[in-house]
């Protein structure tokens, strides 16, 4: 059928109301394990210090009766520390943007604090993961805070090639680990071996930190504590797991977490009973002063990673 003469369509109107939904649509992920599960203190200097210590290990014990007190042996703790860091988020909103109408949000400024305060949720936890080193910056240099991969120092590495390392804490700084030049694959014997490292030293490392591929590879080990349960209560029978939550070894239960901003290449295995995100400041908001017809805020935290005891956790490095 032809068209009828002088039918008015919409591609010649101008006056049609545009079709945008409400509402946004952002999948950007939220979750952040480590500072989720690690406790909360509080530092009261840019340099937070904390002590180690341990016992003698156990030995022979006899004494002969009525026998003299021999001259006991003391040793000091450990004076450990990192620096905190400071992490910053901008927003910007003219005046003109926060007073026209718009779609999915009535004022900009509140919106784009609330994109801001998520950003900094995330690169905290990139940091508080990763293999960073501590540096206490300069007037050019900014301060940087030890990551849990850098901080531990009990390990095995996959990998071939240049060999792996990790300095660990030495006068006053973290430094960062050095990856080998060929990675390989994440075994169940690594783990294992690991697991036992970090008990045999007196903790008990109850979470298996990994990115999204080692999760699969873990997801096959052997010792996997369940691989059905009863379906929900919608329906009927059992469900296949296909992922793997929980592991059993010979030295207790570990959860098996993914985390989507530590390294792929290396599974942490921890006892978060040892971790401690420190802050200085809390995250906050603060307005900055005008200088033109713009709104501008900071947002704003310092913080850092205080791993009280970094032996009582192990890692599996250089994974492909």
């Amino acid at each position: 059928m032809a068209v009828p003469a002088g039918a008015f369509q919409t591609a010649q109107a101008v006056g049609n109301r545009e079709d945008l939904e409400d509402v946004f649509y952002d999948i950007s992920p939220l979750e952040t394990p480590f500072t989720t599960m690690a406790s909360r203190g509080k530092a009261t200097g840019v340099f937070h210090e904390w002590q180690t210590d341990a016992l003698a290990s156990a030995a022979t014990n006899r004494q002969i009766e009525g026998d003299d007190a021999a001259n006991g042996t003391s040793t000091p703790s450990v004076r450990l520390g990192n620096y905190v860091q400071t992490s910053s988020k901008f927003a910007i909103v003219t005046d003109v943007q926060n007073a026209v109408k718009k779609a999915g949000r009535n004022d900009e400024m509140s919106y784009q604090i609330s994109k801001r305060l998520g950003e900094l949720k995330r690169d905290m936890e990139l940091a508080l993961t990763q293999n960073q080193a501590s540096s206490a910056g300069s007037g050019s240099v900014a301060r940087s805070s030890a990551g849990a991969e850098s901080w531990i120092t009990q390990y095995t590495s996959l990998g071939t090639g240049t060999a792996q390392t990790t300095p660990g804490f030495a006068t006053g700084l973290v430094s960062a680990p050095t990856d080998s030049t060929v990675t390989g694959a994440f075994v169940v014997g690594a783990l294992k071996t690991m697991s036992a490292t970090a008990w045999t030293a007196g903790g008990n490392p109850g979470i298996i930190m990994v990115g999204g591929s080692q999760k699969q590879v873990a997801s096959g080990f052997a010792g996997i504590a369940t691989i059905y349960r009863e379906a929900g209560k919608s329906a009927k029978g059992t469900a296949i797991v296909g992922a793997a939550d929980l592991y059993i070894s010979d030295f207790g239960e570990h959860r098996i977490v993914p985390n989507r901003f530590s390294r792929n290449r290396t599974a942490l295995i921890l006892d978060m009973d040892y971790w401690c995100v420190e802050y200085l400041t809390p995250v906050k908001q603060q307005e900055i002063a005008r200088i033109g017809t713009a709104e501008k805020r900071l947002v704003t935290v310092n913080f850092t990673l205080a791993s009280r005891n970094h032996a009582a956790s192990a890692k599996v490095v250089d994974l492909t």
